[in-house]
């Protein structure tokens, strides 16, 4: 007998029907002989629904009563889901996260997990009963407000539960068949991926790959635990999440990714001294938002201009952040950009070939795209680009990476 964690995103359990099938595919685990514990996500468009009524009477809605808002979204699909398998004649027990034991910290709407007490779910689990947990959501430790975890949350919710279970393996049920080279619905002839690493997988995450939030596949990688991302709507094997192997060095990029989700600030005229990125990026970090890419210009008359990305539905938080601290910077003035995009390739191999990132530069110059930001690491080059070419891009670099690789190795 194993111990499976099971999730399934919004389009999943997107109606009445469609969760009735959900608990179909759980029985069927459960008579292979399984203890399942399930993991949902609000129902599709629920979660931006609420987002939006809430807009209605706020602009800015406070954090607090937003995430209170929020879970409720997982709640109902969990309790419908749980109401399924009884009337399929299996013992089931629907928990919110707080009732699962997800006990978190109080940074509201980006909350992060700092431990499961999991003795209700072991108890159920005894019992023989089927284990339904409200994704996305935990509880602060010190307040016992209600917390969400971010956009994407049910992830790390399940495979974070899967580690502290000690689960056999974590499937992530979604509406794509597995982890793609690029987004299919631009790039039609992108592959499926049968096998990625754990360290590309957190790079195409982090740089706008829907499929995973990049917070799960790092809680995977550091408790080993295996993910299989695979659909709901087929019985098709998917893309398993693996710890690295050497035969992954033999290709060099293993998938495009993109992300439109970007939005540049830049910080004009601060003085050129010490303490002054402190004085800027102190106060973003303490309003929880995320800052992707910096780039400071060669300092001229003692002044520099600094520039950095963040998520664009930070924006308007990050914009009375930095009225806040214009006076305390000495700065001139700050200009904000929302219509750009982050094209990214991914690929273990890059560490060792040369010449990935001059190619990449080259692509897009050839489509004539300009390049406005680079970032780097070992396996992941990111270039910002105006919006309006992202789809461009994408195609682009594909057929010159990964599709030029793939011809290449079916020649040899």
């Amino acid at each position: 007998m194993a111990l499976v964690v099971q999730k399934y995103g919004g389009t999943s359990v997107g109606t009445v029907q469609k969760i009735k099938n959900v608990a179909k595919r759980v029985a069927k685990s459960r008579e292979a002989g399984n203890d399942v514990v399930v993991v949902i996500s609000a129902m599709a468009g629920e979660t931006d629904r609420l987002i939006n009524m809430a807009k209605q009477i706020s602009e800015m809605p406070d954090d607090r009563e937003m995430d209170l808002l929020l879970s409720s979204g997982e709640r109902v699909s969990s309790a419908l889901l749980a109401i399924a398998l009884k009337a399929g004649g299996y013992p089931a027990r629907a928990f919110t996260g707080r009732q699962a034991g997800f006990i978190t910290n109080g940074v509201h709407t980006k909350a992060r997990i700092k431990k499961i007490e999991a003795q209700k779910i072991h108890e159920a689990l005894r019992e023989g009963e089927i284990v339904v947990v409200a994704g996305f959501q935990g509880i602060d430790e010190l307040s016992h407000d209600v917390t969400t975890l971010g956009r994407g949350g049910s992830d790390t919710t399940a495979v974070a539960l899967a580690a502290a279970l000690k689960a056999d393996v974590c499937e992530i049920y979604t509406d794509v068949e597995g982890v793609y080279t690029a987004d299919p619905r631009i790039v039609p002839h992108a592959k499926k991926l049968d096998l990625i690493c754990f360290e590309e997988m957190m790079e195409m995450a982090s740089a706008g790959a829907k499929v995973l939030q990049v917070r799960s596949v790092e809680i995977g990688m550091k408790y080993g635990i295996p993910i299989h991302v695979r659909s709901t709507f087929t019985e098709k094997e998917g893309t398993m999440v693996v710890p690295f192997s050497q035969e992954m060095e033999a290709v060099v990029v293993s998938g495009v990714t993109h992300d439109k989700n970007q939005a540049k600030i830049t910080v004009m005229g601060v003085p050129d001294r010490p303490g002054v990125a402190k004085a800027l990026f102190m106060p973003i970090a303490d309003a929880a938002i995320n800052v992707d890419m910096i780039i400071q210009n060669v300092s001229q008359d003692g002044l520099t201009d600094i520039s950095f990305t963040i998520a664009r539905t930070d924006l308007p938080k990050a914009i009375e952040v930095a009225k806040g601290v214009m006076s305390a910077l000495g700065a001139k003035g700050f200009t904000t950009n929302a219509d750009i995009a982050k094209v990214s390739i991914v690929g273990v191999g890059m560490r060792s070939h040369p010449g990935v990132a001059s190619k990449m530069f080259e692509t897009l110059a050839n489509e004539g795209i300009n390049i406005l930001m680079i970032s780097t690491s070992e396996i992941k080059v990111s270039c910002i680009i105006e919006s309006k070419y992202t789809e461009l891009a994408v195609r682009a670099l594909h057929d010159a990476f990964v599709k030029q690789g793939e011809e290449s190795e079916e020649s040899q």
